[in-house]
């Protein structure tokens, strides 16, 4: 592209040396950067950008955006900003000719719901023959192809690159997940979004945001960022049994669509049918009534049913279309996925890593227990310290609790364990600091019928131990655990 024309989009900047002719590539990661690219400098939480600017050149980079220069080169031109992210944010668009204009693009957004709501818009449009792609938490979908990602929202450069990718393919629609973190550090700058979705806003990330009013503003802004050109369709669907929602509508000119357990929402339920291996519930919608059926559990899946109908119904797709695909979608992995044993007990692994959260996997366990409910907990990293009491006091519910790690990083093992004791509404649980170790305990101590529900891994396949991740799967370690009694049994 015509580095010319790229820089004519900012009226403010001071160009130190010659500009090259044109750029191939921007980046924000010098080990990425190739040759005649453009390297933009990046203030992160845990990194500079600007320290990598001469690794950048080195490596090709002949373009270099900073907020400051550091480094003498006569081999690239410096162009210096106000604020590099916002730069990054324009350019790339303009780079990719601004993919997200070209699709109809969900964002997803809340405390929890976010990757299942994301995963049943995206899985009942391939359903419905509408090619389409989904970014989050579960890394980049569409059709086979299953790539990881770093971050629940990723860098503008990633999206916007598979954005790019998915109108190559002929898709027509992208979910993506937004999270709070992602919103307020301007890695959705320059994505237009159509359809935007409120989940609920409970506890989590007061590590980051400090107050629940901050980290509620920063959801708002997805809402916020739908624009103010009413010339264009867009939607905010909001969960109206959540406060919140009354706050986000106002943050936006386009029409809200609500869903709820309540009359008062444009989507409601009621007869809700609670089983062991999916839900069923009468859906109140502007297209009548119809009989659900689906194959995820408890309340809140029905909230995120609701949800995902919602955002489609926006889209355009019809109920009755999206009704005759619903009870084909499988639940995520990860979150409240299901693991039985014929002559032991059964074992739920799930995201939950909020208060909330793991009241409400518990509360849709709670009825279906024969024996006892034995929960793990654990958190990790010192993120949002504050909510670990919170959490084990909601995981006291249950029988018999096992506090443990997740992703303790450099935070003290016993410092985690700690927190989490302070919570404790009675004396039958044990701390165990490795997580592995924790997972094979609760398996010892259940019996045919009990149930076992392992909270805030879900689908994660490593864990940070100081500054390095190691492979681990709770999943992996339940099937061996598992298997281990069985032929301790004799069974085969």
């Amino acid at each position: 592209m015509n580095t010319t024309e790229l820089l004519d989009l900012l009226k403010i900047k001071t160009i130190i040396g010659a500009v090259p002719l044109a750029i191939t590539g921007i980046q924000m990661d010098s080990r990425k950067v190739k040759n005649g690219n453009c390297f933009i400098c990046i203030q992160g939480s845990m990194m500079d950008g600007h320290e990598f600017a001469e690794e950048a050149i080195r490596r090709g980079a002949s373009l270099v955006i900073a907020e400051r220069k550091e480094t003498v080169s006569e081999s690239a031109c410096f162009v210096l900003v106000k604020d590099s992210v916002k730069v990054m944010g324009r350019f790339v668009q303009h780079f990719y000719g601004y993919p997200s204009t070209k699709l109809t693009t969900f964002g997803v957004t809340g405390t929890n719901g976010k990757t299942t709501v994301s995963h049943m818009i995206y899985s009942l449009l391939e359903a419905a023959g509408r090619k389409s792609a989904a970014l989050g938490t579960l890394g980049f979908q569409m059709d086979s192809i299953n790539v990881p990602t770093q971050n629940t929202t990723s860098d503008i450069i990633s999206s916007t690159e598979m954005m790019q990718h998915a109108i190559d393919y002929g898709c027509e629609a992208m979910v993506f997940e937004t999270s709070s973190h992602g919103i307020t550090s301007g890695r959705m700058w320059g994505l237009t979004m159509d359809i935007a979705i409120f989940t609920n806003l409970t506890r989590d990330h007061l590590d980051f945001h400090k107050t629940m009013e901050h980290y509620g503003y920063a959801k708002g802004l997805l809402f916020a960022q739908l624009g103010q050109d009413v010339s264009k369709s867009k939607y905010a669907v909001l969960n109206s049994d959540d406060p919140w929602s009354e706050a986000f509508s106002k943050m936006t000119p386009f029409e809200t669509i609500t869903y709820g357990l309540s009359e008062q929402s444009d989507f409601w339920a009621e007869q809700i049918n609670y089983k062991e291996n999916g839900t069923g519930f009468l859906l109140h919608s502007p297209e009548g009534v119809h009989a659900v059926s689906t194959s995820f559990i408890g309340e809140f899946n029905v909230y995120n049913t609701l949800a995902a109908i919602a955002a489609l119904y926006a889209y355009g797709l019809g109920i009755s279309k999206m009704l005759s695909c619903i009870s084909r979608i499988a639940p995520v992995a990860g979150r409240m996925e299901k693991l039985a044993h014929p002559e032991g007990p059964v074992v739920y692994i799930d995201y939950s890593h909020t208060p909330d959260a793991i009241e409400k996997a518990i509360s849709s366990l709670l009825p279906f227990r024969k024996g006892r409910l034995i929960v793990l907990i654990g958190s990790g990293n010192f993120r949002d310290r504050g909510k670990r009491p919170i959490m084990a006091e909601k995981a006291s519910v249950a029988d018999y609790v096992v506090i443990t790690t997740n992703n303790p990083g450099k935070e003290p093992p016993a410092s985690i364990l700690h927190d989490f004791e302070k919570g404790m509404q009675h004396g039958r649980y044990i701390c165990i600091e490795d997580r592995a170790e924790a997972v094979r305990h609760a398996i010892r101590q259940a019996e045919e019928g009990d149930i076992i529900l392992l909270t805030d891994k879900g689908h994660e396949d490593t864990m940070l131990i100081g500054s390095r991740y190691y492979p681990y799967s709770d999943k992996e370690v339940v099937l061996e655990q598992l298997n281990v009694q069985e032929r301790a049994d004799g069974r085969t």
